[in-house]
């Protein structure tokens, strides 16, 4: 069995799913990649167990045929050869021999039999949303994810249905961001925790752009589908917070300010903050913010001032810095606005404009004030 493809295509369809496959695998096959080739067209498959990925080309093959083959020696090997067609042949034995124009290259396969076989999409829901609403919704709340795996309705990205749109939620219990679409009409209202591999995984292979991509979820899997790429995983089985309770419903006090002004400013006081807990304490009069920060360890410490506009009784409130920092990275206009009430409830952070069909609410808890 052989076949030609273009060095170069494969190498950039191969790149978007390899990051599938972990490093220390349990069993050896998921190091692989699954070839299944049929009359001039190839799929190439990775998976974890956990996460699918597949990936459709245009080869030339005159017969069907599948084959395992390592995924690491197939990658180093494409990178080194510049762009032209490569033949595979294909043995019984599953032994691959890739000719170029200069070179012949072995490598042993395996048998594609042993390689897990992929979930079907039964009794699955589906919905479309614009590639671009996607990959927007994972940049706008992927960074709040947590990490604590004892706590594992909180180490996804909580998808909330409705026939109206959709809410994308992530919180590590110290922040908490939504970023709701109206653009995305779904069939029923529904909800389901969908893990963070998998969502850095379609970050890097959809384009950001208008294409239309299908949305297909059932009780256990999320299936997407663009073009030639297809991901699969499972879902989360878990019950994600009540996180409506959290969002303060009446913050009095508004400040507006320049994001990027707030931003720098940040980085800079941070430097002299307490490593730990990144503590910056913004103290806010009239028409004045000030961020001041201090390790006492070493006797460090930074301040500074800037302008704001100012809508309530002075106050001063501590934050976590860091948190701040990559929060205001979800606005994408030239001011934020915040809402605060008290130095122990939380702040919302929230774009000083929003689309007229995407709205993102950004909360992040105080830290006690070291007086």
């Amino acid at each position: 069995m052989k076949f030609i493809v273009s060095s170069s295509a494969l190498l950039k369809q191969l790149q978007q799913i390899s990051g599938v496959i972990n490093a220390n695998t349990v069993l050896p096959i998921l190091e692989d990649f699954l070839f299944e080739i049929e009359v001039n067209k190839l799929t190439v498959t990775a998976t974890d167990l956990e996460t699918v990925m597949k990936v459709h080309l245009d080869i030339e093959a005159k017969e069907k045929g599948r084959v395992c083959i390592p995924a690491k020696i197939l990658l180093d090997s494409l990178k080194n050869i510049a762009e032209q067609p490569l033949t595979f042949n294909i043995d019984k034995n599953f032994a691959v021999e890739l000719t170029s124009d200069n070179g012949k290259y072995k490598v042993i396969g395996e048998n594609p039999d042993n390689f897990p076989k992929e979930p079907a999409p039964d009794d699955a829901n589906s919905f479309t949303m614009t590639s671009s609403a996607l990959v927007t919704a994972i940049n706008k709340t992927i960074f709040a994810v947590s990490s604590d795996d004892l706590r594992p309705a909180m180490t996804g990205v909580f998808f909330e249905l409705d026939k109206t749109g959709i809410s994308f939620v992530a919180t590590d219990a110290h922040r908490l961001v939504k970023y709701t679409r109206a653009d995305v009409s779904c069939p029923q209202k529904d909800t389901f925790i969908v893990p963070k591999k998998p969502l850095n995984l379609l970050k890097s292979a959809l384009p950001d752009n208008d294409d239309e991509l299908t949305v297909s979820y059932n009780s256990n899997h999320l299936f997407v589908k663009h073009g030639g790429t297809e991901l699969v995983c499972r879902l989360i089985d878990a019950r994600f917070p009540d996180y409506k309770v959290v969002i303060p419903v009446d913050n009095p006090y508004k400040m507006n300010v320049s994001k990027n002004d707030f931003q720098n400013a940040l980085r800079r006081v941070s430097v002299f903050s307490n490593k730990s807990t990144n503590q910056v304490a913004l103290s806010i009069s009239g028409n004045e913010l000030q961020l001041a920060s201090q390790d006492v360890d070493f006797s460090f410490e930074g301040n500074e001032r800037m302008a704001c506009t100012y809508d309530g009784e002075d106050l001063q409130i501590a934050f976590n810095a860091k948190f701040l920092i990559e929060m205001l990275n979800g606005a994408d206009t030239s001011e934020v606005n915040m809402e605060l009430s008290t130095a122990t409830k939380a702040g919302i952070i929230k774009p000083s404009e929003q689309e007229a069909n995407e709205e993102l609410l950004m909360l992040v808890m105080p830290l006690m004030l070291n007086n």
